[in-house]
């Protein structure tokens, strides 16, 4: 059978958008580990990351507030949280006290069993026996590197990424019961992080860099990396992903961000490749891919019973 003349047009978006999902990510835990670095607070990098998206979709603010008015109010608070200002503040903590490399691979590589275990305790949702032995890889992961610290510190920035990586899966599983475009959710859980973020900083509450004495380098990299990276087009080309290439194909791709991050955090960052870092890379990526890829398979169906044994119900017969 011949492929459709559009599918292979379609597949190269699709494989596009999703790369450029991957690179956006690795931004995302560069710029985290880059916070200690820049003369900005991690309230600083909050405020221009949840701002900036404001801005730039303002022309779809009046149709996100038009379709919030019908979203639940649970599910939009779960997107305000699990993707908003407590998830960005944790994220950053746990940053602080780790790596870069970390970052990329124990927040996104924890959410498979985060929302596993969520998902059974809201709708008693049961994973598959076989992706069982997958989230034990990725728990294998995280030990590894907890049996590895070399500070407390360490241990501690591992418990609050596994933190970070609970509350985005919190936001993973209202982006699958929210009835909001990407767009319209972007602008709702923006708003009030800009918000909560700013309000202090301008009434100048907190300490910050923003009011005076904050490199315009800095800022410029925050806005173009965390404001519209990371903001808009990460959440705009993860949806064309999706759309193209179907949810566990995506999530399956999604998995290499990791990998980007600990290649490229050696030389920008100088952080070293150590052999803990290496093998919890090598087990959360192997249990994130094979729970993705088990997800996708088709659930095998019961045979059918025999012929003689079948039940003949008359409504059922075929007919002459």
């Amino acid at each position: 059978m011949s492929r459709p003349t559009g599918a292979t047009p379609a597949l190269a978006v699709g494989l596009a958008a999703m790369a450029a999902t991957v690179v956006l990510w690795a931004g995302f835990a560069l710029s985290i580990r880059g916070i200690g670095a820049s003369d900005l607070t991690a309230l600083d990098t909050a405020f221009l990351r949840f701002l900036t998206p404001l801005v730039v979709l303002a022309p779809w603010i009046p149709r996100a507030l038009r379709r919030v008015r019908h979203e639940r109010g649970g599910v939009l608070a779960a997107l305000c949280v699990g993707a908003g200002l407590p998830y960005f503040l944790i994220a950053a903590w746990g940053g602080s006290l780790t790596s870069a490399a970390l970052v990329g691979i124990v927040i996104p590589g924890t959410v498979p069993l985060f929302v596993t275990v969520l998902a059974f305790g809201l709708w008693r949702t049961r994973a598959r026996p076989a992706q069982l032995g997958a989230l034990v890889l990725i728990v294998l992961g995280v030990a590894v590197t907890v049996v590895a610290a070399v500070s407390p510190d360490q241990v501690t920035g591992v418990a609050v990424l596994l933190c970070a990586g609970l509350v985005w899966s919190v936001y993973t599983l209202a982006l699958r019961e929210t009835t909001l475009d990407p767009v319209s959710a972007a602008v709702v859980l923006c708003a009030p992080s800009a918000l909560l973020s700013g309000v202090p900083i301008l009434l100048r509450l907190v300490p910050s860099s923003l009011t005076g004495g904050a490199a315009t380098r800095d800022v410029l990299t925050f806005v173009a990396v965390q404001g519209v990276g990371v903001g808009v087009l990460a959440a705009l080309c993860y949806a064309t992903a999706i759309r193209v290439l179907g949810g566990p194909v995506a999530a399956t791709l999604g998995a290499l961000s990791p990998v980007l991050t600990l290649v490229v955090a050696a030389p920008l960052l100088g952080e070293p490749v150590t052999v803990a870092t290496t093998a919890t890379l090598l087990l959360v990526l192997t249990g994130v891919v094979a729970f993705n890829l088990l997800a996708a398979r088709p659930a095998r169906r019961p045979a059918p019973p025999p012929a003689e044994t079948a039940d003949r119900s008359p409504e059922l017969e075929p007919s002459c």
